[in-house]
């Protein structure tokens, strides 16, 4: 059994420490993840999102500007919540990596969600967290059928089995299954605390590098969502279309 319990997960990481390049000339300047939508930046938004699920304590990783984001979390009170920094100003650690050196700031033994600053969603993390349980996963994560050049790719059990460039077309597969399903990966996901026993890497990595060496050995599964909200936030185009479904 890979679970840790069936508790709902009380902690989440805010992924806010890119470069955001994509996002130029605003980041020139600021961090992405106080682009605002609608009156509201992008960590506001994951912060009150992450709310309505009973997640009310937050871990923000800070590299670009990250003045600016320990500024603004101070100057609004967390928004409500509780938000602890995890501190990469000296250097930039991927998501993975990122993820790692935040692990002191998770309560152990409890599930946790991690989460993307420049993602907005209004994905049902109830629903994942049900699904986790019910899969005895170390990790879930929520994908989708939409169009992307880079996919994970799954079994009919939605258990995690490679990764496919249909640009390229590389693939990385961890274990072996026919059918494959391939889906585009939404980045709100749930993970066991025991997943920092399992992480091999240090320094910089991706939790895509992470997942696939974890596959192998650990069950990591995909809950596909179909009528949710969701924009990426990458490039500054992305902002009228992020501001018409988020009012």
């Amino acid at each position: 059994m890979t679970t840790n319990s069936n508790s709902l997960p009380r902690t989440a990481l805010i992924f806010s420490a890119g470069l955001g390049t994509r996002f130029k000339p605003w980041t020139d300047t600021h961090p992405k993840a106080l682009a605002v939508i609608n009156g509201k930046s992008l960590l506001q938004r994951n912060i009150e999102y992450l709310q309505q699920y009973g997640i009310s304590r937050v871990i923000v990783n800070v590299h670009h500007f990250a003045d600016q984001i320990v500024a603004a979390v101070k100057k609004n009170k967390g928004w409500g919540s509780e938000v602890l920094i995890s501190d990469e100003t000296d250097a930039v650690l991927e998501t993975g990596g990122g993820l790692l050196k935040a692990k002191p700031l998770f309560t152990p033994s409890e599930p946790f969600i991690t989460c993307n600053a420049d993602i907005l969603t209004d994905l049902d993390i109830n629903a994942l967290t049900r699904f986790h349980n019910a899969g005895d996963a170390l990790i879930s994560m929520m994908v989708s059928g939409r169009k992307t050049s880079r996919y994970l790719l799954f079994d009919e059990a939605n258990t995690l089995c490679g990764w496919r460039n249909i640009t390229t077309g590389e693939e990385r597969i961890s274990r072996t299954a026919q059918p494959m399903r391939q889906l585009a990966y939404d980045c709100v996901v749930l993970f066991n605390y025991a997943v920092f026993d399992a992480i091999p890497f240090t320094g910089k990595f991706s939790l895509i590098d992470l997942y696939l060496h974890l596959a192998k050995e650990h069950t990591l599964k995909g809950l596909e969502h179909k009528d949710d909200r969701w924009v990426d936030v990458g490039k500054p185009e992305s902002v009228a279309v992020a501001e018409a479904l988020f009012s």
